[in-house]
């Protein structure tokens, strides 16, 4: 890693920070000099990982705060309390996940997978993006899957009302990150803020072996070349915190090198059908909880 880092104390944004990828991405970047703020759900996981990534990297500049992704009310409160109590913001990193075998819904009435995945991300930007402007120049980073490029997604149902498919579901999720990606990178052209998507590739996480026989978990990880979180926290860094991406923008990475999306991600369409979409979604999930 670079020890001169454009990263270096600047204020990182992580979600999912206490498990997996996300664990890791903190832990690297906080070996990097940075100020890091970890997003988890559970207080008590969330500060047995502020610890132990103090003691591994000696940077005590580790903050947490808690945030449930799979209500968009609770998203909206995070993000409020955060702007009244925070003045800077230079880099956020959307790397929160779940994946389900089995069709759940949150609080919300969403399927939860798209909901926590993309929804919530998709809102967690848009109420953060004033601090990031101001912060500039400051990078957004989602965290997608090359999934994508082989389960097409129904953009007239997203959420899977009609038939519900785990892997499905989870493909739509990471498509809809990359569209938001690149829609949200022209709109952020002249900002200073980059926007840029990345795939960490198959990692052995909780996440990745849940719901799944022994058996499938093995062939899967002989046939994909499973990598350890550690590794698949690499791209997730390298694109944070790289002084060579300081003018890149709209792009989507893995192993740390510039990858073309699928070709319906490219469509400004269908980016600028689902930007509306999930407008819609949240503005009336948010109007039924007040």
């Amino acid at each position: 890693m670079q020890n001169n880092s454009w990263i270096r104390g600047k204020t990182c944004l992580i979600t999912g920070a206490n498990t997996g990828i996300g664990k890791e991405t903190a832990r690297q970047l906080a070996s990097l000099g940075a100020h890091i703020i970890m997003v988890c759900r559970n207080q008590e996981k969330g500060e047995k990982t502020r610890e132990e990534i103090i003691l591994s990297t000696k940077n005590d500049n580790i903050e947490l705060l808690t945030c449930d992704l799979a209500s968009l009310k609770d998203v909206k409160r995070f993000s409020e309390e955060f702007l009244k109590n925070h003045s800077s913001l230079n880099v956020l990193i959307n790397n929160a996940g779940v994946f389900n075998m089995k069709k759940t819904i949150t609080s919300d009435g969403y399927e939860s997978t798209f909901a926590v995945n993309y929804l919530a991300h998709f809102y967690l930007t848009r109420l953060l993006l004033p601090l990031l402007k101001e912060n500039s120049p400051s990078r957004i980073v989602n965290l997608s899957s090359d999934i994508h490029q082989y389960f097409k997604i129904n953009l007239k149902d997203p959420l899977m009302e009609k038939k519900y498919n785990g892997r499905q579901a989870y493909s739509n999720s990471k498509t809809a990150i990359i569209l938001f990606t690149h829609k949200l990178a022209r709109e952020l052209q002249e900002k200073g803020v980059l926007v840029n998507a990345v795939s960490p590739g198959h990692v052995k996480t909780q996440m990745t072996t849940a719901g799944f026989p022994e058996w499938v978990t093995k062939i899967t990880s002989f046939i994909l070349k499973t990598q350890t979180p550690e590794q698949g926290a690499k791209t997730s860094v390298y694109v944070a915190s790289s002084n060579d991406l300081a003018n890149i923008t709209g792009k989507y990475f893995i192993k740390c090198k510039e990858k073309k999306t699928a070709k319906m991600t490219q469509d400004m369409r269908n980016q600028n059908y689902l930007w509306t979409l999930s407008e819609k979604l949240i503005e009336d999930a948010i109007r039924k909880k007040n």
